[in-house]
C-alpha cells in the first residue's frame, strides 16, 4: 500500500449523526483533515528512529519496547504480545494504564515470584496484565504485574468505577483438545475462557486483580467489554475466527456503580434481530440499514463439560468454543463475522466487524475464517435497542479489517486495523469521511519490515492530550502519540 493512498474516502454505507447515534458529532471547533492531506515520517522521541508516520505537527515516544528484554518495576521480565489497554487518571496529571498481553499456548505464569506475591490464576498460562503509570508524553514512572495465569488476554474495557475488565480469547484448558496452534492444553490447571477485573491504581499493593474470573459472563473467545452506568450491562464481543461470532450482554446481580466491582452470578444474553432468525449480519449491508433487536438468553454459559482438576482433555475445541453461542443460535440469534473493538459513547455501543461486509456465509462454520469482506463498524443503542451500520469498508484501500476502536473527546471514532500488509490508525468521522491517523513504519533491529505488525489497544489519556496506543506482536511495544488533534478532526 503506497503512501499516496488518498486519507480521505467517502464511504457508500455513509450515516448521518442525528438522533440516538449522535455520539460520533464533531464539535463546530473541529475540522475535518483536507483530501491532500498526508502522513510524513516522524522521529521517535525516545531514541530518533523512525517508527511512525503521523501528520505533520506530531510527536510521539514509544516504550516498553521488548525487543530487547524489559523488566518492570517489581521485577516483572515483561512478556510482548501488547494489545488491549486502558487509560486512567493518575497523580500530577500522571496517566494509569493498564495493558492485556496475548500469550498463548502452556507456559510458566510471567510476574513476580515469592510469598507476597499474589498467586497467578493459573501457574501454566502465560497472559495477564501490566499496569503502568506513565507521564502524558511516554516516560514511565513504575510498572508492575497486576494479573498472571490467564491466557490470550486480548482486549477488554475501562469501567466507570476505576477498574479494567480484561478478556480472555480461547476456551482453552486442560478440558478442551488442542486449538489453532495445535499444543496440547492439559498442562494447564485451570479453564480459560472468561473476563477478569483488575483494579486500577498506581500502587502495586493496591492494583492487583483478585484473579477470579467472572464465570457467568460466559466461556468463549471473548475480545472487548464496554459498560453502560445507565442501564447496568456489560456489553461483550466474541472474536471466533472459524465460526460465527455472537454480540453479548451480562447484567450481574448487583449494579456494579452501586457495589464498586463486578460480581459474578448474572444473567448472559446474546443479540437477535426481531423478526430474523439467525440474522447472517456478517454479509454485505445496505447504506444505513437499521435492525430492531431483541435478547435470548443463555441458560449455561460456563460449564462446559464435566471437569475434574488432572483430568486430559476431553473435548475438541471445535465443539468447546461454540457451546454459548450455540444456545444463541438455537433460539435464532444473529450472525456477525469477528466481532473485535468496541467502546460506548453517550448510550451508544460502538463495536467493529473485522471481516463483516462481504457474502454472506452459508452456514456458521467456515474452516478458512468466518467472513470474507473487509470490515463493518456496528452502532447499538442501548435505550431504542437497534443496531445500525455506521461503516462498511468497500475494500481494503478504504479500511482494512479493523479491530480496536476507541472515541476521542470530539467523539470521532479512532479504529485500529489489523491485517497482514501497511497497518494504519484511521479516523471515522459522523459523515462517514475516513482518514489516515498513523502509519506503522516498523523495521526490527536486525532491518526487517514490521510495517504489517498490527496496532491495538487505542486509548486516549482522560485530559484527550496522548492517544495510547500498542504494537500486538512477539517483540511487542506502546506508543504515546500527541499533537494538534482537532485539527486533523479528532
Amino acid at each position: 500500500m503506497s503512501m499516496d493512498r488518498r486519507t480521505l474516502v467517502k464511504s457508500a454505507a455513509a450515516f448521518t449523526a442525528a438522533g440516538p447515534f449522535a455520539g460520533l458529532a464533531v464539535s463546530d471547533a473541529v475540522q475535518a483533515p483536507p483530501e491532500a492531506a498526508a502522513l510524513v515520517a516522524v522521529r521517535d522521541k525516545r531514541d530518533g528512529v523512525v517508527r511512525l508516520h503521523l501528520p505533520r505537527g506530531f510527536n510521539y515516544r514509544s516504550f516498553h519496547d521488548t525487543e530487547a528484554p524489559v523488566v518492570l518495576t517489581d521485577g516483572t521480565l515483561l512478556p510482548g504480545r501488547h494489545d488491549g489497554m486502558g487509560a486512567f487518571a493518575g497523580p500530577d496529571d500522571s496517566v494509569i494504564l493498564v495493558r492485556n498481553h496475548e500469550v498463548n499456548n502452556p507456559r510458566p505464569a510471567f510476574g513476580p515470584t515469592g510469598t507476597t506475591a499474589p498467586a497467578p490464576y493459573d501457574a501454566m498460562a502465560g497472559a495477564g496484565t501490566t499496569t503502568v503509570q506513565v507521564t502524558r508524553r511516554g516516560q514511565v514512572i513504575r510498572s508492575f504485574t497486576s494479573l498472571n495465569g490467564t491466557m490470550m488476554n486480548c482486549s477488554g474495557g475501562q469501567m466507570p468505577w476505576g477498574a479494567w475488565v480484561t478478556c480472555e480469547e480461547t476456551v482453552n484448558g486442560p478440558d478442551v483438545g488442542p486449538d489453532f496452534t495445535g499444543a496440547s492444553k492439559v498442562p494447564l490447571t485451570q479453564p480459560h475462557g472468561y473476563v477478569f477485573e483488575v483494579p486500577v491504581s498506581h500502587q502495586p499493593g493496591e492494583g492487583q486483580s483478585a484473579r477470579q474470573p467472572v464465570r457467568s459472563a460466559g466461556r468463549l473467545a471473548h475480545e472487548a467489554v464496554s459498560f453502560d452506568p445507565e442501564d447496568g450491562y456489560l456489553y461483550l464481543t466474541e472474536d471466533n475466527f472459524a465460526f460465527a461470532s455472537g454480540f453479548y450482554r451480562y447484567q450481574p446481580p448487583s449494579h456494579p456503580m452501586e457495589v464498586g466491582r463486578l460480581e459474578d452470578g448474572g444473567t448472559l444474553q446474546m443479540l437477535k434481530v426481531v423478526g430474523i432468525d439467525n440474522a447472517h449480519l456478517e454479509g454485505a449491508q445496505p447504506a444505513g440499514t437499521t435492525y430492531d433487536v431483541e435478547w435470548v438468553d443463555i441458560a449455561e454459559p460456563d460449564v462446559l463439560y464435566p471437569y475434574t482438576p488432572g483430568q486430559t482433555a476431553s473435548t475438541p475445541n471445535d465443539t468447546a468454543i461454540i457451546h454459548v453461542s450455540s444456545q444463541g443460535w438455537e433460539q435464532g440469534a444473529a450472525f456477525f463475522s469477528r466481532l473485535e473493538g468496541q467502546v460506548y459513547d453517550d448510550g451508544v455501543v460502538y463495536f467493529t466487524s473485522t471481516q463483516g461486509g462481504g457474502l454472506p456465509e452459508p452456514g456458521s462454520h467456515n474452516p478458512a475464517g468466518f467472513g470474507r469482506g473487509s470490515g463493518q463498524v456496528w452502532a447499538y443503542d442501548t435505550r431504542a435497542q437497534t443496531l445500525r451500520v455506521v461503516f462498511q469498508s468497500s475494500g481494503p484501500l478504504e479500511l482494512d479489517l479493523p479491530d480496536n476502536i476507541t472515541t476521542s473527546a470530539a467523539g470521532t471514532l479512532v479504529v485500529c486495523e489489523d491485517n497482514v500488509n501497511d497497518n494504519f490508525i484511521r479516523g471515522l468521522s459522523p459523515d462517514g469521511s475516513i482518514w489516515d491517523i498513523a502509519l506503522n513504519r516498523l523495521r526490527s533491529a536486525a532491518g526487517a519490515d514490521r510495517s504489517n505488525d498490527e496496532f491495538a489497544g487505542s486509548t486516549f489519556s482522560p485530559d484527550g492530550h496522548t492517544l495510547f496506543v500498542n504494537i500486538q506482536a512477539s517483540a511487542g511495544m506502546t506508543f504515546a502519540i500527541w499533537g494538534p488533534w482537532r485539527s486533523i478532526g479528532v
